[in-house]
């Protein structure tokens, strides 16, 4: 969604630049035998593992745009807010002013390099950690917080590659703790409402959806500051769906994914590259660096997913074209469809006969946290209260001791589809495998736990 999230040292020279995509690489081709090695260090699922009931101490690792955002929030909530972290000095003490300001105890803060959250991790009184960071920080920073006995959320893509999918998985059913994904889009409105429908079976049997992240970002990636730093560096070195999860992430709690049915099976193609090219050339001054990095992500990716159930599932991705921001969020089952931007719905038999119709109709399925919580939300703000609405469930479920609304299965297979992409690209257009990072639980539940929500 465009976040202006923690960068890196302005200082950074074009090798760490293209340093810190590296980190991220790992060769696909090995992928394969990583849920083989995966079934060796299970000890136990964390399917449906309630927290334990308590009003829940937390730490934020990366406080630039993002983790800044995603405190403010977290002050609307009765959450303690007791560390901070991030590379900078001055965006630690910046964020640990702002809960002061709130009235709320000064929480300990943590700042100078890359590492710093490592000594965070030793602390006894923290129960989750926020990793808000760039991409590739996010699995390091999960697997410390798991392995020194605390919680995890990491902000999305969760994770980069199949190598680290499967890392969270076994970290956390080693030690017991949940690794979870922030994927704010879950909790729009239009997404909890649909949900409810579809769970409901006023959409029938579901067998389509399509999800995308489809956001003109050419500024952001181009910036100074902030993302500019470091989000480039990923379309210099894949070619597929590098954010995948704000448009899928929603379909797949409709279609009861790692809930009765999982992904199976995929194929990736793009467009060639060439959004990028053509705006460096119209803002990027000769002589600069950026001017020598070669773009081999194709500008629209678009992906095929199926699922055990029958189901399918389109997901595209394109952020460096001119056009009106959209996550598609289209679902469609045996009677009838929801289509959004801009929301509309068709039920077999309605009155006006094919033409869409509004959600209006349907507000007896608007979710409760909107009811309840809505108004609040969007003075809260965050992406119109769903960001709010978001961290105020997740600290409701650590607080009434309820399993999280989405686990480290979600996380793994929600952001398995941008390496798996990377992979059929490769092979033109070939199909890979899904692994089931639930090892067969999948069928252990049957809905989503946000639109069972009382």
């Amino acid at each position: 969604m465009g976040k202006k999230e923690q960068g890196m040292p302005e200082d950074s020279t074009r090798r760490d630049f293209l340093r810190l995509g590296a980190v991220a690489t790992i060769g696909i081709s090995a992928a394969a035998a990583l849920p083989a090695q995966a079934q060796k260090t299970s000890v136990g699922t964390m399917v449906n593992v309630p927290f334990e009931a308590k009003t829940p101490r937390i730490a934020i690792v990366g406080v630039g745009g993002r983790g800044t955002s995603l405190l403010k929030n977290l002050l609307g909530t009765d959450a303690e807010i007791v560390a901070l972290c991030d590379i900078y000095e001055e965006k630690a003490k910046k964020a640990q002013a702002l809960v002061e300001a709130a009235g709320r105890k000064k929480p300990e803060i943590y700042f100078g390099n890359e590492h710093s959250f490592e000594d965070l991790m030793k602390r006894t009184d923290v129960d989750l950690v926020i990793a808000a960071t760039y991409w590739q920080w996010h699995a390091p920073i999960g697997v410390a917080a798991m392995e020194s006995g605390k919680h995890a959320a990491l902000e999305v893509p969760a994770v980069t590659t199949m190598e680290d999918c499967w890392k969270i998985v076994n970290t956390s059913e080693k030690t017991r703790k949940h690794c979870l994904i922030l994927e704010n889009c879950c909790y729009g409105y239009n997404e909890t409402l649909v949900l409810r429908m579809t769970h409901a079976g006023e959409l029938g049997d579901l067998l389509y959806g399509e999800g995308a992240y489809l956001h003109d970002l050419r500024d952001i990636l181009f910036s100074s500051e902030g993302e500019g730093l470091w989000r480039r560096a990923s379309h210099t070195q894949h070619d597929g769906n590098l954010y995948p999860t704000h448009g899928l992430g929603p379909v797949a709690n409709f279609m009861g994914i790692q809930r009765g049915d999982r992904f199976t099976t995929m194929v990736s193609m793009s467009s060639r590259q060439r959004g990028l090219d053509v705006y460096r050339a119209q803002t990027v001054k000769a002589g600069d660096p950026r001017m020598a990095e070669k773009y081999i992500a194709g500008d629209m990716n678009v992906s095929l997913v199926k699922t055990a159930g029958g189901k399918l599932i389109t997901v595209k991705h394109d952020v460096v074209n001119p056009r009106p921001y959209s996550r598609v969020n289209t679902v469609s089952g045996t009677k009838g469809l929801f289509e959004d931007y801009p929301p509309r719905i068709y039920i077999d038999g309605q009155a006006g006969g094919e033409k869409y119709g509004t959600l209006d109709a349907w507000k007896q399925y608007e979710h409760p946290l909107w009811k309840n919580e809505g108004e609040n939300a969007k003075k809260m703000g965050g992406h119109g209260g769903m960001d709010f609405l978001m961290l105020f469930r997740l600290v409701q479920c650590m607080k009434e001791g309820l399993p999280p609304d989405m686990d480290v299965y979600d996380a793994a297979a929600w952001s398995s589809i941008g390496p798996l992409s990377f992979d059929s690209v490769a092979h033109g257009g070939g199909p890979v495998d899904v692994p089931d990072f639930t090892r067969g639980h999948w069928r252990d539940r049957s809905a989503s736990a946000i639109a069972l929500q009382a």
